[in-house]
């Protein structure tokens, strides 16, 4: 524990307006410059959580404030519980990004990369990221995430660069690399392969052309289908399906096809690939560009490095090794082929059919165009080896997925895992550390002198490519930690880490490597725990996207509530296995929820309620301070359940409801007027332990709070957390949840019954029981001045009209005579419930017709099942003042 103190003076008098702006940057500041993200706890168990890593080039959008909230709730609650809690920060190189970033820029100053040598552009790189990279850190601090930010890490650090290389270089010794011929997604734009995570599929609409494929024998032609004609030009098969029964005959006197245009003479072969129900049933097959058609040229014997590729890097066509491809399509562009195939098709008679379709097209994320699977070599992680000992881990409950749904997806996903392309054709990023012979040797090394000891006499080129990012992120629990130096203390206490807190979208390209390569070099899981959270989603459900318009802007939402109401927002919406609806209401709900708070707060001082001294609760003999206690025992006890459940909404109610309902409108309204001496050590202490328990999901109101309540040792950051010391007293609770029935009920009835607030009443409460007249005797004041009754009859009510209020174990009557005009109400109360239960009805009537739940949107059902249980609420309200009245 620190002896770090706060700044502001003791009892310093609370303003009477909450304002965020002025005290979140200020406790941020204070925080960071006195070393309380990771105070000196050596002998302290850890606590150890990474951030996934941010590009370097990126800023902070809606689902970085859910991802990070969440984790700053988790390490703010442990560093409370007296853990040695590390938050890890850092950045990633964001490869294929940051090198786009920068090219833009020299574009719009009239240069380009290739004007420079590769030294010179990286050196570039290294100077924006100097002045403009790095943008997400400041966003995060105004989040409050409470980082380690002393030790701040970035994927092309030296020391990362040095862990990086030894994985390669091990990997490839042992096997587990290599340098393959294979399809990747190629980006003909930014000229390089990209990972599946950056190529998104957009609905397109396009044509499904009919072509016939004339036999070789002159016997006929087979009937083939695409929708990409210009592929033609490389096709190497027709396949169908072996028991397709009206190509039997074709296979068996090994029929071939003589293609079109190239006049190429292509064999037909079986495969299960080709559907026999989808249309003709034969399949064109293009091993060289597309992904199904290069497995099935594999099971038909073609080797990738005799497969046909009939485009260069820019998407243009050029001549296959056959040299079959007519001059004129030699540099055109892949449409403009498209065009001119499906042309001279047409012109020999060859088009059967166009139908038009809505097509599934992949686009590169950050190039924008159309991506095409290209045959290219590129090296590779044998990702089905490191696998084995990964699965094994979730299987073995080594390590916990959280929500445990999302484990058949990661088991389909790493059983059938395919080679791991992490190759990039770009200049920013971890050099490949591969050195060529001009015989084609290849020599891996972590130096160029070892590569060069290796090849004895033969001149060297390096490799030109780079390593995916993923490959460099997959490090981050232990690179970030020290390795591999031999001496790297922090790794030895931190690894492996507690919890890793991510979005579902990155299981596999993130969350699973790490798995791979952490198991594979430190021999033990990089986490014990894997949080996955959803997607946070517009408040129509939709995603959000730029195009549609319904992106939310978290900094916006700090800036008009404040981070507090944010966090707390993302915190109670977050239920395991469930997206977030982006809803602002609830985020004004929750700023006015700091609002009451800090009302609360001021109240307390303004009666001399001060900072508690104590940790444990303080002797409480009154009913009410004993059962406040109890209330404060209960809720740690929930918080600190949710919290090891990873339940954040439930956390986030628990917390929500003590402070809402039992503190601020039953507490604060039980002792108005009653301020004696244990009463203020009570209050106190409760406003302590709210602070404390609220500090992880609302960081900023609570330090202020608490540095304006009393002297204080330390600053609420490092406080530690709730010890009561005590258990709930049973007969507390019976007697004031009891008290707070009869006020609560009580006024809910007067409400219904258009009966003033503040009207007096007396009440008759025929052969209570002992235990309900002790709890009255002993409240009378309360009763008295919370319940508005004169006075609480002992004996049976008089004749005529009267309400009844339930509180335990008691129905309490109340004469209505000369308070309210009966018949009146009973009228106005019947109309209303005719409403609600007539337009209940009509929704229920709606619900449950097929035509509408199957045709309507989603939001319209939604919206009509919630009107339905509105009115039906409504309508069960008005029957109980109905009743009431007898």
């Amino acid at each position: 524990m620190t002896d770090e103190t706060t700044d502001a003076a003791p009892e310093a008098a609370l303003d009477k307006t909450f304002d965020p702006a002025r005290i979140e940057a200020k406790w941020y500041a204070h925080w960071e410059a006195g070393g309380l993200f990771r105070p000196e706890r050596p002998d302290a168990a850890p606590f150890t959580i990474v951030n996934p890593p941010p590009n370097v080039t990126g800023s902070l959008h809606i689902g970085h404030a859910l991802d990070n909230t969440l984790q700053d709730v988790v390490i703010r609650y442990e560093r409370l519980r007296g853990k040695d809690a590390l938050w890890v920060v850092g950045t990633d190189h964001a490869g294929i990004a940051t090198q786009m970033v920068v090219e833009r820029q020299m574009e719009a100053a009239g240069d380009k990369r290739t004007n420079h040598t590769r030294e010179e552009f990286v050196e570039k790189v290294w100077d924006w990221k100097a002045t403009s990279g790095g943008t997400i850190t400041g966003q995060l601090r105004r989040l409050g995430c409470s980082m380690d930010w002393s030790r701040e890490q970035f994927t092309m650090d030296p020391h990362f660069t040095r862990a990086v290389v030894k994985v390669f270089v091990d990997l490839h010794k042992q096997g587990l690399i290599y340098r393959d011929k294979r399809l990747v997604n190629w980006d003909p734009k930014l000229k390089t392969a990209i990972s599946d995570l950056e190529v998104e599929t957009r609905e397109i609409n396009g044509s499904f052309w009919h072509f016939k494929y004339p036999l070789s024998d002159g016997s006929g032609h087979i009937m083939v289908a695409t929708t990409r004609p210009e592929t033609m030009l490389a096709d190497m098969a027709v396949a169908v399906n072996p028991a397709d029964e009206r190509y039997k005959p074709l296979l068996e006197r090994g029929a071939t096809v003589t293609l079109p245009i190239t006049g190429r003479e292509i064999p037909i072969v079986a495969d299960e690939h080709a559907d026999p129900e989808l249309g003709s049933g034969a399949v064109k097959i293009t091993p060289g560009h597309d992904f199904n058609d290069f497995e099935v040229g594999k099971r038909a014997g073609f080797k990738a490095g005799d497969m046909l590729n009939m485009l260069d890097a820019e998407a243009k066509v050029q001549q296959t090794s056959d040299g079959l491809i007519p001059h004129e399509f030699i540099g055109m562009d892949r449409f403009d082929a498209r065009k001119r195939v499906v042309e001279l098709l047409d012109e020999d008679g060859l088009l059967e059919k166009i139908e038009d379709r809505v097509i599934a097209t992949p686009y590169g994320d950050r190039g924008g165009v159309v991506i095409e699977p290209w045959l290219t070599d590129q090296w590779y992680v044998d990702a089905a080896t490191l696998a084995q000992p990964a699965i094994s881990a979730v299987r073995t409950g080594q390590i916990e997925i959280v929500p445990k749904t999302w484990e058949k997806t990661y088991f389909n996903w790493m059983e059938n895992i395919q080679p791991w392309c992490v190759s990039r054709q770009l200049w920013w990023g971890h050099r490949i550390p591969a050195w060529f012979s001009e015989d084609g040797e290849i020599f891996v090394a972590e130096t160029e002198e070892e590569a060069q000891a290796q090849a004895g006499n033969k001149k060297l080129a390096r490799d030109e490519d780079v390593l995916d990012t993923w490959f460099s992120s997959a490090l981050w629990p232990f690179a970030t930690l020290g390795w591999p130096e031999d001496d790297a203390p922090l790794l030895a206490k931190h690894y492996p880490n507690d919890l890793l807190v991510s979005g579902f979208d990155i299981l596999f390209f993130w969350n699973a490597r790490m798995a791979m390569q952490g198991i594979h070099f430190m021999k033990e899981v990089p986490w014990k725990r894997l949080y996955l959270h959803g997607l946070v989603r517009a408040a129509d459900g939709q995603k959000m996207s730029k195009s549609k318009g319904n992106v939310v802007d978290p900094l916006g939402l700090i800036d008009q509530y404040g981070a507090d109401a944010l966090r707390f927002f993302m915190t109670a919406m977050e239920s395991q296995g469930r997206d977030v609806k982006m809803d602002e209401k609830r985020v004004e709900g929750y700023r006015n929820f700091a609002t009451k708070l800090w009302n609360a707060a001021r109240f307390c001082q303004s009666n001399g309620i001060g900072a508690s001294t104590s940790l444990a609760a303080p002797e409480a003999t009154s009913a009410v301070n004993r059962w406040i206690v109890g209330e404060v025992v209960e809720t740690v006890a929930a918080l600190d359940k949710a919290m090891a459940d990873l339940r954040f909404d439930a956390a986030a109610n628990a917390i929500y409801h003590f402070v809402w309902n039992q503190f601020c409108d039953w507490y604060i309204e039980l002792i108005k007027g009653q301020f004696d001496e244990e009463t203020k050590a009570v209050a106190g202490w409760v406003l302590d332990q709210i602070l404390v328990m609220l500090h992880p999901f609302m960081p900023f109101v609570t330090e202020e709070l608490w540095s304006k309540m009393g002297a204080r040792e330390n600053a609420l950051i490092v406080a530690q957390w709730p010890q009561p010391g005590v258990k709930v007293d049973p007969a507390a609770k019976v007697e004031v949840e009891w008290l707070i029935a009869l006020v609560g009920n009580l006024r809910a009835a007067k409400s219904e019954l258009g009966i003033a607030p503040g009207a007096r009443l007396t009440a008759y409460l025929a052969e209570p029981s002992e235990a309900t007249r002790a709890i009255i005797e002993r409240n009378a004041t309360a009763v008295d001045r919370l319940a508005r009754l004169d006075a609480i009859r002992f004996e049976a009510a008089p004749e005529g009209a009267a309400m009844q209020v339930g509180a335990g174990d008691a129905m309490l009557a109340i004469p209505l005579g000369g308070v309210i005009d009966i018949a009146a109400e009973k009228a106005r109360l019947e109309k209303a419930q005719g409403v609600s239960l007539k337009e209940r009805d009509s929704l229920a009537k709606r619900l449950d017709n097929p035509a509408f739940v199957e045709k309507a949107k989603p939001e319209a059902i939604e919206k009509a099942r919630a009107d339905h249980a509105a009115h039906s609420a409504e309508a069960e309200r008005l029957a109980a003042a109905l009743a009431r009245l007898g």
